[in-house]
């Protein structure tokens, strides 16, 4: 990827035998993109806001991405879209929802008033169509993933519509909670939380199900690693005094582990 140009893409895939990236041209902040955009803005700020290159490079690709992959559904949901040779796939991944967390730190790194605004603004938009593939189900949890089409809006009725427990969605009001104080944020996850427990949990721990439409489609009978290192942790966190894991000394990578912020 050449860092001189702000661009939306990044190489997606490595050909371990030859040993070179491979560009598959489907920009993406869902699955295989999504860390690269991440560890941009997380290395700058693990780094003690000192690593001017990955905060050039985070902001850089922040533009374009706000120009080429956000839309407005007919409804008004604001949604995050893939893009497949440069056209915009109007759907949104569960995954895809860690970004509201990624745009609201830097909505609190801004250097401007009005682009603090305007990024926090963004994303809250996103944490509400995040939350409305959760409350347009009938489980409250929202499908892996949901689409903007004449059938579905924030919903997934005939394609990928099982919940792995994932902890993305979770994730994004956790840090919404934090940065802006809104008791709204923290009531959703309370939300989200009660559905887990009612639709998911099991004998000896929980398990994902098949169809967020229709839980008696059955459980998949696998309890994630990622359900207790990030789902249930940015729960609990949402739920403790902000000083546990403070943001100011504490910086959470992609599985959800804190690492210090360097001096």
């Amino acid at each position: 990827m050449d860092e001189t140009v702000p661009h939306v893409s990044a190489n997606r895939a490595v050909r371990v035998t030859a040993g070179i990236a491979q560009n598959l041209n489907i920009p993406s902040l869902g699955a295989m993109g999504d860390s690269f955009y991440e560890y941009l803005i997380k290395s700058w700020l693990q780094s003690g806001k000192k690593n001017k290159q990955a905060r050039r490079m985070y902001w850089d690709v922040s533009k374009a991405i706000q120009e080429q992959m956000i839309f407005k559904s007919k409804s008004g949901l604001t949604y995050l879209a893939d893009l497949h040779d440069g056209l915009p796939h109007h759907e949104m991944g569960h995954l895809a929802c860690f970004s509201v967390g990624l745009f609201a730190l830097q909505a609190v790194n801004e250097r401007s008033y009005t682009e603090r605004e305007t990024t926090m603004k963004l994303a809250e938009e996103l944490g509400r169509t995040c939350h409305e593939s959760y409350i347009r189900s009938p489980t409250r949890i929202g499908p892996d993933l949901f689409y903007f089409n004449e059938v579905d809006d924030a919903t997934s009725k005939f394609g990928r519509n099982h919940y792995i427990l994932r902890p993305e969605v979770i994730e994004g009001f956790f840090y919404l909670w934090r940065l802006t104080r809104k008791k709204m944020y923290r009531d959703w996850v309370w939300d989200a939380i009660q559905a887990i427990d009612k639709y998911c949990r099991v004998e000896g721990g929980f398990s994902g199900i098949y169809n967020v439409y229709n839980p008696s489609v059955g459980y998949d009978d696998v309890q994630q690693s990622f359900f207790l290192a990030e789902t249930l942790k940015y729960a609990y966190l949402t739920f403790v005094d902000n000083s546990v894991i403070s943001l100011d000394s504490w910086v959470f990578n992609t599985e959800g582990h804190p690492l210090p912020v360097m001096a």
